[in-house]
């Protein structure tokens, strides 16, 4: 995350996706509710940090990181897909290379 920051990305052109785990971000702004938390993902203002549950809510941004965390490899293969719809100039996956590249079936 740093890196794209200091690389000149604005934090609003940053969308992060989990496969397992949330992002303790996620969890801490979800504690205040649905409504606030997609609030915040529609003023794109800051990094929005979404679970892969999500993913088909999320709206476009330049930048998606995905980091694959867990959630099995089906996860893995639904979100990915769907991740590179979203990012409009740069995908960054994070994760095991190689559940990675059996969660798409190819060589990554």
């Amino acid at each position: 995350m740093d890196l794209l920051l200091d690389s000149g990305r604005a934090p609003g052109e940053i969308l992060v996706l989990t496969t397992g785990e949330q992002h303790p971000w996620a969890t801490h702004e979800l504690s205040f509710g649905e409504a606030s938390y997609w609030a915040q993902h529609d003023a794109r203002e800051d990094v929005f940090f979404a679970g892969a549950a999500a993913v088909t809510r999320a709206e476009s941004r330049p930048v998606v990181v995905v980091a694959v965390n867990g959630g099995g490899d089906e996860v893995a293969a639904r979100v990915l897909p769907l991740a590179r719809q979203r990012a409009t100039a740069l995908l960054v996956v994070c994760g095991d290379a190689a559940r990675i590249n059996a969660a798409l079936g190819a060589g990554v």
